[in-house]
């Protein structure tokens, strides 16, 4: 029987469902929670022990330079231990530096002052954002000085006619968002942690997320960008202009460079208008092979009010389940699909939704389903998605890969990894982002083991490579995967990336130890 949209008021506020078989189509109970809980297991080893890293031939803090940094940020000098703490393990908990000061300037001056007499002092430096990064690019080595944007909050304009919002490197995702919200915009950047990941740090990883598929990546939505190079230079390209063709696009350097280069302090980003309406939809699927025929029909029925489509496997359902206590609203299923649809007209959108839905179940692409959007189910249904990390890091150690490749592709990669590691990994869970082909492959353990990382690496890499594939489709290469470049870019790409490195930064001060290997 072909399903129609029904609104329930009983249960949901605004909650739909398609009146077909109670067993193939159920309402959502998923509790809400919060997106990132901190985990607290024992301390990772020292990253130069574990990875067998020698310091570079850098300065090492003095009292005088203690001094110094106090009177350019009065009673924003950290030394103590135990506040240093955090900021020298990652979130994962996978790597951990020896920092013994934390600087927390609150402009772009007082950044200057800092870069520049650290390059004069040959001090390295470390910036650190929300410190939500997955790749040990956010945190030191050793003992390198870092620079939070914690202070840098404000923002600093919006132009409510063209979307342009300007604003400190410092600001929190999710609080931006809450900002735009109140004007009738969004961020057109949506991640899992945005309750803490900081918008600098996105431009410098060039963060991918959940709404890349509806309005592109961040290189195309930030209009210009301030940040200061490692002589403490100044380099100002904020404007807000759609079209500037003057010379070389600076920024994009910056963008992605994960704080090699320069410490990003000010953007300027184009925000699209918040969407009028919002349905979230959670489906189950048998095979993957039936997971992108649903991709293709989404493409093809939904068209421009597709913001998000997201899979995920059994074994990521498994895990956040047992975690963090969150529900399943369907039967059990193989894989499950999220897709979100954004736009100005709720009729039209429902009708459209529900044309796809009838499609799906009546070729037998879908087994089970559920739609929401009342905002607080639609955010349980997301935490099924986006706290699939923070229920990994429950399970044990985690291996983490962010991949992208032919869509086709996806789930290969997550097969064969199950069959190549056996038991001797805990779990082996694959989601991501269909619309983009990037692929998160996880494994787990109950401790790191050498071993088990020699079966993932370079197999991961290899495999990847051999499909044309990218070893880094949206977190960056930071401290774990910069040796790893050259499965994604030729000799060439990195000698020139190398050659700006040392132009910009010839001693090597900024964020050492991370994203292109040493040209030594």
């Amino acid at each position: 029987m072909r399903g129609t949209l029904k609104f329930c008021s009983m249960t949901w506020a605004m909650t739909r469902t398609v009146r077909i078989p109670m067993a193939r189509w159920r309402k959502v109970t998923v509790p809400s929670g919060c997106r990132l809980l901190c985990v607290t297991p024992a301390d990772p080893p020292p990253t130069g022990d574990r990875y067998n890293v020698s310091r570079l031939p850098f300065s090492e803090v003095t009292a005088q330079d203690l001094n110094y940094f106090e009177q350019v940020v009065p009673g924003r000098v950290v030394t103590d231990k135990e506040v240093l703490k955090s900021h020298n393990i990652d979130w994962l908990r996978t790597v951990r530096g020896n920092g013994k000061v934390l600087l927390k300037p609150r402009n772009t001056k007082e950044v200057s002052e800092i870069l520049r007499y650290c390059n004069g002092r040959n001090l390295a430096v470390t910036p650190q954002g929300g410190n939500t990064g997955l790749v040990g690019g956010s945190v030191p080595v050793f003992d390198e000085i870092i620079i939070s944007t914690a202070l840098m909050d404000q923002v600093i304009s919006f132009d409510n006619v063209s979307g342009a919002l300007v604003c400190q490197a410092g600001c929190i995702l999710e609080l931006l968002n809450q900002y735009l919200e109140r004007q009738g915009y969004t961020m057109p950047l949506d991640l899992g942690a945005k309750g803490s990941c900081h918008i600098g740090g996105n431009l410098a990883t060039n963060a991918g997320g959940l709404r890349l598929l509806r309005y592109g990546s961040l290189r195309g939505s930030v209009l210009g960008l301030e940040a200061v190079l490692p002589d403490g230079s100044i380099l100002n390209c904020l404007n807000s202009l759609r079209k500037d063709n003057t010379g070389y696009d600076l920024k994009q350097l910056f963008i992605g460079s994960e704080g090699t280069l320069g410490l990003i302090s000010a953007v300027s980003i184009l925000c699209p208008r918040k969407p009028n309406s919002v349905n979230v939809a959670l489906l189950g699927c048998e095979s993957f092979s039936r997971v992108l025929q649903v991709f293709t029909m989404c493409r093809d029925h939904l068209g421009e009010i597709l913001s998000a489509c997201e899979f995920f496997d059994a074994a990521c359902m498994k895990v956040v389940k047992k975690h963090l206590k969150l529900s399943n609203p369907l039967p059990a299923n193989n894989f499950y699909v999220l897709i979100e649809t954004s736009g100005s007209s709720a009729y039209h959108d429902e009708e459209k939704l529900n044309n796809f839905l009838s499609k799906a179940l009546d070729t037998s692409l879908i087994t089970s389903g559920t739609v929401a959007t009342d905002q607080s189910k639609i955010m349980s249904l997301w935490a099924l998605r986006e706290r699939i990390t923070e229920a990994l890091a429950h399970d044990g150690y985690v291996y983490k890969y962010d991949l992208s490749m032919p869509v086709e592709k996806l789930y290969e990669l997550v097969e064969e990894t199950r069959i190549r590691l056996g038991t001797a990994a805990k779990t082996v869970v694959g989601y991501g982002h269909l619309g983009d082909g990037n692929l998160h492959l996880n494994v787990t353990a109950e401790s790191h083991s050498d071993t088990l990382m020699t079966a993932l690496e370079p197999f991961v890499y290899e495999w990847t490579a051999m499909h044309k594939g990218s070893i880094s489709a949206e977190h960056g290469l930071g401290f774990k995967k910069k040796d790893h470049i050259h499965y994604s870019k030729s000799r060439e790409a990195v000698n020139l990336m190398q050659k700006i490195k040392r132009m910009l930064d010839p001693k090597g001060i900024m964020n050492p130890y991370k994203t292109i290997p040493s040209s030594e």
